[in-house]
C-alpha cells in the first residue's frame, strides 16, 4: 500500500504544496497599490494608506520584485518536475491546453485595441462629434497629423521578425533531430533578432512627428504598437531564458514544453505585427502626408 502511494498509477501530477499562488498574489497587490501609489506620486499628490502616505515610486517596485521572484521560482519548480519525470503525456497535453488559452486571452487583448483604432479611423465624423479633445477634422489621419512612411522603418521591422520566426521554427527542428549547435544557433539568432526589433521600435518612437497626447491617431497607434513592443519584450526574455536551458541541455527531442511555449508566443507576436503593419501602418497612412528625416 505504501509502494502504492509513493508510485502512483496514473498520469496525472499530485503536486506537492506550494507558496507560489500565495505569495504571487501578495507580490500582485503590492504592485497594484504601488502603481497607484506612483501616479500619486508623479502629480504631487498625497496616498493615505492607514495614516502613512504611500506616494512614492517604490512600493510598486517591491510589489514587482516579490512578482519576478515568483515567476522564478514558481517556473524553477515546474522545470525540476519535468526532469523528475511528472511531465506525463496527460500533463503536457493540459500544459498546452493552458498555453493555448494564453494565447486566446492575449489575442482579445489585442482585438480591444484594434476595436478601438478602426472605430475612431472608419468613423472619423462621430469621433469629432463625441471626442472634441480628440478632434479629427472629419477625416483621418487627422488633420494636420503628419504619418510615418510605412516603407522605411516599419517595413524593416516587419522583416525582422518575419526573419525571427524563420529563426525559432529552425531551432524548434533542430530540437526534434537532437541537432544541439542548430537549436543554440537558431535562439541566438531569434534573440538578437528580437532585440533589433526593439531598437528600431524606439528609434521610431523618438523620431515620430506625432506624440500620445497630440490626437486620437496618436493613442491609438502608440497604445497598439507599444504593447505589441512590450510583447516582443516579454518573448524575447522567454527566448533568451530558452537558449540558456538550451546551452545548459535541459530539452530533449522528447520532452521541451518551455521552447514550444515560447516559440509558440513568439509566432503570435509575429502574426500581430503583420495585422499592425497593415492595418495602422499601411492603410491608416494612405492619402496623409508623410513625415520625412
Amino acid at each position: 500500500m505504501a509502494d502504492a502511494h509513493a508510485k502512483p498509477q496514473h498520469d496525472y501530477h499530485i503536486i506537492d504544496p506550494s507558496p507560489w499562488p500565495f505569495i504571487g498574489s501578495v507580490g500582485a497587490l503590492v504592485m497594484a497599490i504601488g502603481g497607484v501609489a506612483w501616479m500619486q506620486y508623479l502629480k504631487a499628490g498625497d496616498f493615505p494608506f492607514f495614516g502613512i502616505n504611500l506616494a512614492n515610486p517604490w512600493l510598486f517596485f517591491i510589489g514587482l520584485a516579490i512578482v519576478l521572484y515568483t515567476m522564478y521560482s514558481w517556473w524553477s519548480d515546474t522545470i525540476k518536475e519535468a526532469h523528475e519525470g511528472h511531465h506525463t503525456r496527460v500533463v503536457s497535453l493540459h500544459l498546452r491546453y493552458g498555453m493555448i488559452m494564453f494565447i486566446a486571452s492575449e489575442v482579445m487583448f489585442f482585438v480591444a485595441w484594434f476595436w478601438a483604432f478602426f472605430d475612431a479611423s472608419l468613423f472619423p465624423n462621430e469621433t469629432a462629434q463625441y471626442a472634441r479633445e480628440a478632434f479629427t477634422g472629419g477625416v483621418w489621419p487627422p488633420k494636420g497629423v503628419e504619418v510615418l512612411d510605412p516603407f522605411h522603418l516599419p517595413l524593416y521591422n516587419t522583416i525582422i521578425l518575419l526573419l525571427s520566426g524563420t529563426t525559432v521554427t529552425w531551432a524548434h527542428h533542430a530540437l526534434l533531430h537532437d541537432d544541439r549547435k542548430g537549436l543554440v544557433w537558431g535562439l541566438v539568432l531569434t534573440v538578437a533578432l528580437g532585440v533589433l526589433f526593439s531598437m528600431v521600435q524606439a528609434y521610431e518612437y523618438m523620431h515620430a512627428p506625432f506624440g500620445f497626447k497630440d490626437s486620437i491617431y496618436g493613442a491609438t497607434f502608440y497604445m497598439a504598437t507599444g504593447f505589441h513592443g512590450f510583447h516582443v519584450f516579454v518573448g524575447t526574455i522567454f527566448l533568451l531564458v530558452c537558449l540558456l536551458r538550451a546551452m545548459r541541455g535541459d530539452f530533449t527531442p522528447k520532452q521541451h514544453f518551455g521552447f514550444e511555449a515560447a516559440a509558440w508566443y513568439w509566432h503570435f507576436v509575429d502574426v500581430v505585427w503583420l495585422f499592425l503593419f497593415a492595418c495602422v501602418y499601411v492603410w491608416a497612412s494612405s492619402g496623409a502626408p508623410v513625415a520625412h528625416g
